[in-house]
């Protein structure tokens, strides 16, 4: 239950920080953050929360994630799906407070403004086709699990994997912000979608099927090109010999 209560309270970070900037501060008058802003607050999201809860979950705040951790051999299949139903819950609850101190504001309509939801071609902030935020997605989320097992790995360096993490995710935002505003995490995608409705919702599928190829494609590609593999009986004697 520590382990849930984290991924929760980290993926509510995620969807509050992450889309509150994009809601919130992205476009106030004469100091807005923009697009940089953006996906900086996203980034800080994930690096803070690393350090706060990575020793207690792993960190993962995302579907995507625990898949591809799964898949590259790093985390049991039986805990899974409680990780996918704590990241939901606590996506939901970051985009429910989000939306109570948004209406705070005057002119505020949820129909106009939204919550930082994602979406494709005519949801899509570049109006970019359904088959390039397929990719996109697809494409960032594996190459996002390749950083997080990288970074992770024994051998990499110690205590620095947050910053990593952190600023991939940055990364990936100033990428695909206009194609898709962005999900990389099925997570992410469900809470502002289930509050919006309409298009979001109905192009939610896009959000979990993409990241969630991505994820997978990571975590096999990672283990199968960089983890130890044992050695040949041949290549040991010749080691041996030496």
């Amino acid at each position: 239950m520590k382990k849930l209560t984290a991924e929760l309270i980290g993926t509510f970070w995620l969807v509050f920080g992450g889309c509150g900037s994009a809601v919130i501060a992205a476009a106030f008058p004469d100091v807005g953050i923009g697009l940089v802003g953006v996906s900086l607050a996203f980034g800080l999201t994930v690096l803070t929360m690393a350090y706060a809860i990575g020793h207690i979950s792993g960190c993962h705040l995302n579907p995507a994630v625990t898949l591809g951790l799964w898949a590259g051999g790093r985390f049991p299949a039986r805990e899974v799906l409680a990780y996918w139903a704590a990241q939901v819950a606590g996506a939901i609850l970051g985009a429910v407070v989000l939306l109570f101190i948004a209406s705070g504001a005057p002119g505020f309509d949820l129909a106009t403004n939204g919550l930082a939801q994602n979406g494709f071609g005519e949801a899509s902030p570049g109006q970019y086709s359904m088959v390039a935020g397929l990719v996109c997605e697809i494409v960032l989320t594996a190459g996002f699990v390749l950083v997080i097992l990288g970074s992770t790995d024994s051998r990499a360096p110690s205590g620095f994997a947050p910053i990593a993490i952190g600023l991939a995710l940055t990364l990936i935002h100033l990428i695909s912000i206009p194609v898709t505003n962005t999900s990389v995490n099925p997570a992410r995608s469900t809470g502002p979608a289930l509050i919006v409705g309409g298009l979001a919702l109905q192009q939610l599928w896009l959000f979990w099927v993409a990241p969630l190829i991505g994820g997978a494609i990571g975590g096999l590609g990672y283990r199968a090109l960089f983890e130890d593999a044992p050695k040949r009986p041949d290549i040991e004697g010749a080691v041996a010999a030496e």
